[in-house]
């Protein structure tokens, strides 16, 4: 059974049965990986599949007894019209990072947010070790989020409605902007003859570094040796062989001379 808050006077069923709308990546990820934890899990379902009463989510009557649990796992653009379609008496949640519970209203609301990428046919274990922001409108809906990343292997941490957008920027610097540098040098290193599989034990190691001691121990190179020199040199090739990078090499230098000095 989930927790009872007795300060609230919440008494919360057992978490056994989940509704998923959304068949992308993420919703089929989820679906698999709960499932493998022991959760009957209807769904994936697709949008119009939901509204329609033979699956217990729309607003005509169906057959089929309302899961305890809905979670939408679709573009924020649409998580607003998706739990409208919703008939009231699910707890009901979205996965998005940046989104608050507002578009989740008269719905009692949670939010669960893995911080980690899901390829197509990622396995059930995708989530495990992965951290997780949850928000929910009472108690009993935030330890419906807590509980359901805790199957699912994540580590949980309340994001709170003001700090979601802060957190899910953090999110993309640290995924989505790293990718784009990290073709940003590819790109460089093959004007030298040099594949990526050269630089990827490199990324690695610079990613573990940062993980274990921070930004500021984990940074090297000439930059942080005072090497100007090199990095003039550097730059002179980036201008020289990839111009249309040169202002993000500038942006960058000026930052890690900042992380550098402190």
């Amino acid at each position: 059974m989930l927790r009872n808050d007795a300060e609230a006077g919440i008494s919360v069923r057992e978490l056994d049965s989940i509704a998923i709308v959304g068949a992308g990546r993420l919703g089929t990820a989820l679906a698999a990986a709960l499932g493998a934890a022991g959760i009957a899990v209807r769904g994936p379902l697709g949008r119009e599949a939901a509204r329609r009463g033979g699956d217990g989510l729309g607003r005509s009557d169906g057959a089929a007894p309302d899961p305890p649990i809905v979670l939408l796992c679709v573009p924020d653009a649409e998580i607003a019209s998706a739990a409208a379609a919703v008939r009231e008496g699910p707890l009901v949640g979205h996965c998005s990072g940046a989104t608050g519970l507002a578009p989740l209203a008269p719905h009692e609301a949670f939010s669960l947010h893995p911080l980690m990428t899901v390829p197509a046919g990622a396995p059930p274990t995708v989530f495990a070790g992965a951290g997780c922001a949850v928000d929910g409108s009472t108690g009993r809906a935030l330890d419906v989020a807590e509980q359901l990343a805790a199957a699912l292997g994540m580590r949980a941490t309340r994001v709170l409605e003001e700090d979601r957008a802060a957190y899910h920027a953090a999110a993309s610097i640290a995924s989505n902007f790293l990718v784009t540098l990290e073709g940003a040098a590819e790109r460089l290193a093959a004007t030298a003859g040099v594949d990526r599989a050269l630089l990827a034990p490199l990324v690695r190691a610079a990613v573990d570094n940062w993980a274990e001691s921070g930004a500021g121990q984990a940074l090297t190179g000439p930059i942080a040796r005072g090497d100007e020199g090199t990095v003039a040199r550097q730059r002179a090739a980036v201008a020289e062989r990839t111009p249309d990078l040169l202002a993000l090499f500038d942006a960058l230098t000026g930052a890690t001379r900042a992380l550098a000095a402190t």
